[in-house]
């Protein structure tokens, strides 16, 4: 509920005053007793539940029903969602950091598979941290320091996730986009210079 309402608070689009919106709305009014105005999805991205990024799952951290989550959140995809009700929650039973890092990292498998090129993960300060410690295990010194750091309350962090099999696979021109550049290692219009230079010798 917490990281749905940040979601669609953060995401989402403008507060529904009238009532009269034509796009199924994110979230109703109200929902989960915040005393929220009902938010649109006009012109949103597309908004996914999945169970996997969940906080760990602990006594308090018990989830209510899918069924109840689709009346509060109508604009949400929750057909990633297998059973309506809370099959990981167990009331005597608090998971362990290295249970919450292990479901990180099955998540961040699952990350991989999608298409999109920007997402936005909404979830919990304890499984981000436990899945970032472990996924840092591989990585330099001073990036696993970075990646480890506790996440304050609303934080938001910016990163991009490489998969090194790809490197240079394709002919991304963008560095942010994980591959190696094409083109002269200059800036662009010195570049374009050069490569005009080059073609009209030829």
């Amino acid at each position: 509920m917490r990281t749905m309402q940040t979601a669609v608070g953060v995401f989402g689009g403008d507060n529904c005053t009238d009532g009269a919106s034509t796009s199924p709305l994110l979230m109703v009014q109200g929902a989960g007793h915040s005393g929220r105005q009902a938010i649109s999805s006009l012109d949103c991205p597309p908004f996914l539940a999945v169970e996997a990024c969940r906080e760990g799952v602990h006594p308090c951290d018990k989830r209510s029903s899918i069924t109840k989550y689709r009346t509060l959140f109508p604009a949400i995809d929750f057909s990633l969602i297998e059973n309506d009700e809370d099959v990981l929650w167990e009331p005597d039973v608090r998971e362990t950091n290295e249970s919450v890092a292990l479901r990180g990292m099955k998540f961040f498998d699952w990350l991989w598979t999608r298409e999109e090129k920007e997402i936005a993960i909404v979830s919990h300060s304890g499984f981000l941290y436990h899945t970032l410690n472990m996924y840092g295990k591989e990585c330099h010194p001073t990036i696993a320091e970075e990646l480890g750091k506790h996440f304050a309350n609303c934080e938001l962090r910016s990163m991009v996730l490489v998969d090194r099999s790809n490197l240079g696979s394709d002919a991304s021109k963008y560095n942010f986009a994980g591959k190696i550049p094409t083109g002269l290692d200059m800036p662009s219009d010195v570049a374009d210079e050069k490569q005009a230079e080059e073609a009209s010798k030829n």
